[in-house]
């Protein structure tokens, strides 16, 4: 399907600055004021009422140029709920985007007005995955947007550091459902980390499982609640951004950037086991997320990428396992966006098995095709390369076709050491130009192997040939 065109974007946009607003405005009456703490070399502001002992403190956030901005014009907001409203429906009905079951809806809606995203919760899972269709103006497969849970995750240090707390969270879901109960630890009866309602809805809280400590639940005391700890997760929830839930008149929340969520799923899916059905989802929703991000949000995604890369051989395994587990086009697109060579994909190779040949006018080629990884790869060598290196000289047409006969092993063996090695220039492709002929049969000839690690790309000619 066509993309969303620039109208949802600015409109997302709009909703978003709206709803912004709208949270900040609930979550702090006029009867009070703004106050600034310094802790640790950075500012935070809290938002204080009454006086001597009755006085309290609200924990608003980190200081930002946007929160100094939203302080100065907090008694400026005027409620605008209804205009809110119809900017959801506009992204719903005139766009397509998608929006929770209306169950969710009123749990993150519930969530939020207790104060679970202003003291830094973040939510994540197939929910978040929803938001990010509007957020990066694509289409996303519906088959990968269903889900029937809610997960809240925070940092421990993150809960203790903000000096707030929201309601008990089973009060909070009870206000939605009364059919809401806390469901004991497995491993520990006294603790909670989940909540479930009949018909199996469950909000399950999560924290990052750092260091040495054990799996055992920990508390997070601004949130009210215990919580799951689990690997990789503070990779995922790392300098989340704010996102809007398509509910009512949109829902203010913070999500995991999606860059993050794309490289975490890849990870993820490599850790469940082999035909386990949400393996299957996390490679679909990685895989449209990849694609849309090596378009849209480049440099993002390297930054991301780079950063998990860096954590050690355990991480570049799984992120690598999944990646080669993607279709040919989008893992082409990634490699090309992190600079990487195709080489650094566990088990790929190009092969032949003597595929026709032809001649393309439109490109002035000669085309043939390989396999990798059970995908077609479109092999082709320039005219240019056949005169200069294949003595095809001045031929017309079915002499390049019999110049490359007479030398196709030597071509096919060229074109598969710059698939592996070199830059990727065209995702499911490889072209043999008459500049890198001599490079590429230099480490055919001498067996070097090609390249692991991401290389640099070499300036651009005016004219590739």
């Amino acid at each position: 399907m066509p993309a969303p065109s620039l109208v949802a974007q600015t409109t997302y946009a709009e909703l978003l600055e709206r709803t912004a607003n709208a949270a900040f405005q609930e979550a702090f009456a006029d009867n009070g004021s703004f106050t600034a703490k310094s802790i640790n070399g950075r500012k935070y502001w809290y938002f204080q009422t009454g006086t001597g002992a009755e006085r309290s403190q609200r924990y608003v956030g980190p200081e930002t140029p946007e929160l100094l901005e939203r302080i100065a014009h907090h008694k400026e907001v005027r409620e605008d709920e209804r205009e809110r409203r119809a900017l959801v429906s506009t992204l719903v009905r005139s766009f397509n985007f998608p929006r929770p079951i209306s169950e969710i809806g009123d749990v993150i809606a519930a969530l939020a007005k207790a104060g679970v995203f202003r003291l830094r919760g973040v939510l994540v899972g197939t929910i978040v995955y929803q938001t990010y269709a509007a957020m990066l103006g694509v289409r996303l497969s519906a088959g990968s947007l269903q889900t029937g849970d809610v997960d809240i995750a925070q940092f421990k240090n993150v809960s203790v550091a903000v000096e707030d707390s929201t309601p008990p969270v089973l009060e909070v879901l009870k206000e939605v459902d009364k059919s809401f109960r806390a469901v004991p630890h497995v491993s520990d009866g006294r603790r909670v980390t989940s909540y479930a309602a009949k018909g199996g809805f469950r909000v399950d809280f999560l924290t990052p499982h750092e260091g040495k400590e054990t799996a055992r639940p920990q508390k997070l005391p601004a949130l009210n609640t215990d919580a799951q700890p689990l690997r990789f997760l503070d990779f995922l929830i790392r300098d989340p951004e704010p996102a809007i839930i398509l509910h009512g008149a949109g829902v203010y929340v913070h999500v995991p950037a999606p860059a993050r969520y794309a490289v975490h799923k890849l990870i993820i899916s490599r850790r469940r086991p082999e035909g386990f059905a949400k393996r299957d989802k996390d490679l679909q929703q990685s895989e449209a997320l990849l694609a849309a991000l090596a378009e849209k949000r480049p440099h993002e995604l390297k930054s991301a990428w780079q950063e998990a890369h860096d954590r050690g051989p355990k991480w570049r395994q799984l992120m690598l396992e999944g990646l080669a587990l993607l279709s040919a086009s989008v893992r082409d697109a990634v490699l090309k966006t992190i600079g990487a060579p195709r080489s650094i994909i566990p088990g790929i190779d190009l092969s032949f098995d003597n595929p026709p040949a032809r001649y393309d006018f439109s490109r002035d080629v000669v085309t043939f095709q390989g396999q990798a990884l059970g995908g077609a790869v479109n092999c082709a060598v320039s005219r240019e390369a056949l005169d200069d290196h294949f003595g095809a000289g001045d031929l017309g047409q079915e002499g390049r076709l019999e110049a490359f006969h007479q030398n196709r092993g030597r071509i096919e063996q060229i074109a598969r050491a710059k698939y592996l090695s070199a830059p990727v220039e065209e995702p499911a492709a490889v072209l043999v130009k008459t500049s890198g002929v001599d490079d590429f049969a230099n480490r055919v000839s001498t067996g070097k192997p090609a390249s692991a690690v991401p290389q640099k790309r070499r300036p651009a000619k005016s004219k590739p040939k």
